[in-house]
């Protein structure tokens, strides 16, 4: 299956110390893999943003990428103007408020510039796939999110209710417009959540190098493989000890169930990446040891076997997750 090469620069948010390859050892590079060109929102954060406005925050992204022929005529067009224009225009100096707080003295959650609708963009064997930003819809959705999941005690703090409403209701316009309208992407800032391993396998596992010698860990997977594991995970889980873990993994394949069904799933490991080095991401097999723990537990073989696949991965992502309390 023909996979995206990755060229984007990354941020070593940390100062992880990278190690370059063993002699022999095998690895991706880019210029290894197919003619593609892409314009993604990290790479212009990083290969082309003055300093003061790179990324601090490492993420890693689950993104659901859907060929630029399945778009309506309006969107196409949309679409095919952005990638002759060359991709996301370079972002601009950060414009702060003057004014800090809302009425109450609470601090305004929702901005109200809109920098207009982007995209990431792969060329994979000559057909382009888009993954849309829809960064308002995201933000709005997240608002709610964060508010119903927050503490009691913290909630106002966090979320003012006067915010969660002006949320809320600029969510139902959009979605009175759009009704099928939904996020094209999931950010997990520090780690990859272990549930998206779910959705990939090993075989679909790229670690390629760019220029700078930095190194970058993703997966690529068409989407409606991605769903069969997705449900297969399921069925597994609701009949083991793990059905509380069950919820998650249906409402990931709830999401990708929204979308075109010849786009194409990418994981991405991202600014992540640059918190392991080299023989730490060559050794990373996160998917397929996710699709054997998976494959014990759907054989009705030893749970303990597959419980020690899991915490393997979660033990790995804990440590990740960990380096967030020191920043």
């Amino acid at each position: 299956m023909p996979v995206p090469s990755r060229g984007e620069c990354t941020r070593d948010v940390l100062g992880a110390r990278r190690r370059r390859p063993r002699d022999g050892a095998a690895h991706e590079r880019v210029s290894d893999g197919p003619n593609v060109s892409l314009f993604s929102h990290e790479r212009w954060l990083t290969s082309m943003a003055p300093p003061m406005i790179r990324p601090v925050i490492p993420c890693a992204y689950l993104r659901v990428f859907r060929p630029l022929d399945t778009f309506t005529e309006a969107e196409r067009g949309h679409w095919e103007r952005y990638i002759v224009s060359g991709g996301s225009r370079p972002p601009s100096r950060p414009i702060y408020r003057e004014r800090s707080q809302v009425g109450g003295g609470l601090i305004g959650l929702i901005a109200t510039d809109d920098d207009g609708e982007q995209a990431d963009v792969r060329l994979v064997d000559g057909r382009h796939y888009v993954c849309p930003w829809r960064t308002r819809l995201r933000v709005l959705a997240s608002i709610l999110s964060l508010r119903e999941s927050a503490p009691f005690e913290m909630v106002d703090a966090l979320v003012p209710d006067t915010e969660a409403r002006r949320a809320a209701r600029e969510l139902a316009r959009m979605k009175r417009r759009e009704p099928s309208a939904v996020p094209s992407m999931l950010q997990s800032p520090w780690h990859v959540p272990v549930r998206w391993f779910v959705l990939v396998d090993g075989e679909e596992r790229r670690l390629v190098e760019d220029g700078s010698g930095d190194y970058r860990l993703f997966y690529w997977t068409p989407i409606g493989v991605a769903r069969r594991r997705a449900e297969r995970a399921l069925q597994a889980l609701r009949r083991s000890d793990l059905s509380p873990v069950a919820g998650l993994v249906r409402d990931l394949g709830r999401w990708l169930s929204s979308f075109n069904p010849h786009s194409m799933v990418e994981l991405d490991y991202a600014s992540v990446s640059g918190l392991f080095t080299w023989d730490e991401l060559d050794n990373d097999h996160s998917g397929r040891e996710i699709q054997e723990a998976i494959s014990v537990v759907e054989g009705g073989g030893e749970m303990a076997r597959a419980v020690d696949l899991y915490q393997v991965v979660a033990a790995r992502w804990a440590e990740a997750r960990s380096k967030e309390s020191l920043n």
